[in-house]
């Protein structure tokens, strides 16, 4: 399943420096609660990405820890406001403790 498991990203861009922007993610994953059962009768074992943490230069912007309840493929917005041009990191982490990171630049309007 590791594999499987792909973030995507999406920021606008050149945006002003001061300029409040939506910041979009989504990661491909099943989220399985652990409540379904499979064809032979057998309890699925949970499996979620169960946190979320972006950092901007290093600085923390956003967190998020997530619960069974999430549907697959867990997608994210939050806004923020850009004063420098930099990097979004992004670090989800599953219950098997793998943990799946993707970046983006950012690069403000002359």
């Amino acid at each position: 399943m590791a594999d499987d498991i792909k973030p995507r990203i999406r920021v606008p861009q050149n945006p002003k420096k001061g300029e409040v922007i939506e910041i979009k993610t989504l990661i491909t994953h099943p989220m399985e609660s652990g409540q379904r059962k499979d064809a032979a009768g057998q309890t699925v074992p949970r499996s979620i990405v169960n946190a979320l943490n972006v950092t901007y230069n290093g600085k923390p912007v956003f967190a998020a820890k997530l619960e069974p309840a999430i549907s697959a493929n867990p997608y994210m917005s939050f806004f923020l406001r850009v004063e420098e041009s930099g990097t979004l990191a992004f670090e989800w982490k599953d219950d098997e403790g793998k943990s799946h990171k993707s970046e983006q630049k950012i690069t403000l309007a002359a």
